[in-house]
């Protein structure tokens, strides 16, 4: 199981808002060319994103779906990577001084990926999720420096209702 963690120098908010964003998923996670939301509200539990990935002349097409979200603390996601399977990511958040401890654990569930899950594949893993921690990192610092703990996009339909409800929001 690869589990990874990265001090964000933004705000758990800042962090939630990047990755509660569905149109920005390709900006961050590393692979994916391209993605688009397909069902749902992202990142309500059922969420879907689908996005490509090109392999030089080999494109994939493959999902993502959100199967766990505790705004503003948790998302959990199953990539569904076609005949490789399907994957847990989860991110969890934490407030650490006015920055944000993003840790992220990954681990195979089915298909090929579980079967062939070694110390080899672990050491890719790795790369993988420094190269992700780091692009999410750049993207919300980016975000925080332009003084905007939401990028300028649209709320959250948790944190709107919560507005709307007379709360603070995430």
């Amino acid at each position: 199981m690869a589990v990874r963690h990265r001090l964000i120098k933004a705000s758990p908010r800042t962090v939630w808002s990047v990755l509660a964003d569905g149109d920005r998923y390709a900006e961050w996670v590393v692979g994916p060319s391209s993605s688009q939301q397909m069902e749902g509200d992202w990142p309500q539990v059922g969420a879907t994103i689908a996005y490509e990935i090109r392999l030089g002349p080999v494109r994939l097409t493959n999902e993502t779906v959100v199967r766990r979200c505790q705004e503003p603390e948790a998302l959990e996601l199953e990539a569904r990577a076609g005949v490789l399977g399907t994957a847990r990511i989860a991110f969890e958040l934490r407030p650490w001084g006015r920055h944000c401890l993003v840790i992220l654990d990954e681990h195979p569930l089915q298909g090929v990926g579980g079967l062939l899950h070694n110390a080899g594949v672990e050491v890719v893993t790795q790369i993988r999720h420094r190269a992700l921690l780091g692009r999410l990192a750049k993207v919300c610092e980016s975000q925080a420096r332009a003084g905007r703990s939401d990028g300028g996009r649209r709320e959250t339909p948790a944190a709107a209702r919560a507005q709307a409800e007379g709360g603070a929001g995430a």
